[in-house]
């Protein structure tokens, strides 16, 4: 159901979605927060570097990052944030979302409906657009699979229609090491069109805390440096 966001809706979202981020930030704490009606959970994260849909998004500066995420039964609504540095002058990236979580024949579905916004982009560029998501997941053994299916109709400054379509496998390595590698490819109206993949292992250093290293690469070097290979580690912590 594709549709164009007016500007002044988008200064509206954008309001919206910076409040939210404040909600991330001072949410932050130690314990998940348990109510009447869902569940509270979110999580804290540092970064060697931002990294989206395959690619370099803080210039190869380490980047903070919170998540927040409100569920009840099999629906939920998250706000994840980032710092970020774009060439279009963004200084963070803020995705609001919800989504459907429901289980069935064996299979795992997320569908979500995301707006995604870039603060601090220079006047004249779109930053500001809605992505709809879909992932279905299953394990078989110790192999974990997922294939997530993303599509936005009005994307990222010039950028119109566009899609990830990405797969990715997982297994655990021990009873606190995950070994994972994934694929996608990447089309746009008015975009590039790359393939991307990353592998890597996260490590659980309790029940809280975890690292992960990654290497992401692109076969699109030629189009700038963020389309280039880098390895990335990343300490998390769950709330």
């Amino acid at each position: 159901m594709p549709f164009h966001v007016s500007a002044p809706r988008q200064n509206g979202v954008r309001g919206l979605c910076t409040a939210a981020l404040v909600a991330v930030a001072c949410a932050a704490g130690p314990a998940t927060a348990q109510s009447v009606d869902g569940r509270w959970s979110g999580q804290r994260g540092l970064a060697s570097e931002y990294v989206g849909k395959g690619l370099g998004k803080s210039a190869g500066d380490p980047s903070l990052n919170g998540t927040l995420e409100a569920s009840y039964g099999d629906l939920y609504g998250s706000v994840f944030a980032s710092t970020a540095r774009l060439s279009q002058g963004a200084d963070a990236e803020i995705v609001a979302a919800l989504g459907w979580r429901p289980r069935a024949a064996g299979f795992a579905f997320d569908l979500s409906v995301m707006n995604r916004d870039l603060p601090g982009t220079r006047a004249g560029v779109d930053a500001n657009y809605w992505e709809y998501q879909a992932d279905v997941s299953r394990r078989i053994g110790r192999v974990s699979g997922r294939l997530r299916v993303n599509y936005t109709p009005d994307g990222f400054a010039a950028t119109r229609q566009a899609w990830w379509i990405e797969a990715q496998a997982a297994a655990p390595l021990g009873p606190r090491a995950r070994a994972s590698a994934a694929f996608a490819v990447r089309s746009a109206d008015g975009g590039a069109d790359y393939n991307a993949w990353n592998m890597g292992v996260k490590y659980n250093l309790s029940e809280r805390w975890a690292i992960d290293a990654r290497w992401y690469d692109t076969d699109s070097h030629a189009l700038g440096e963020n389309y280039d290979g880098r390895l990335v580690g990343a300490l998390s912590f769950n709330f």
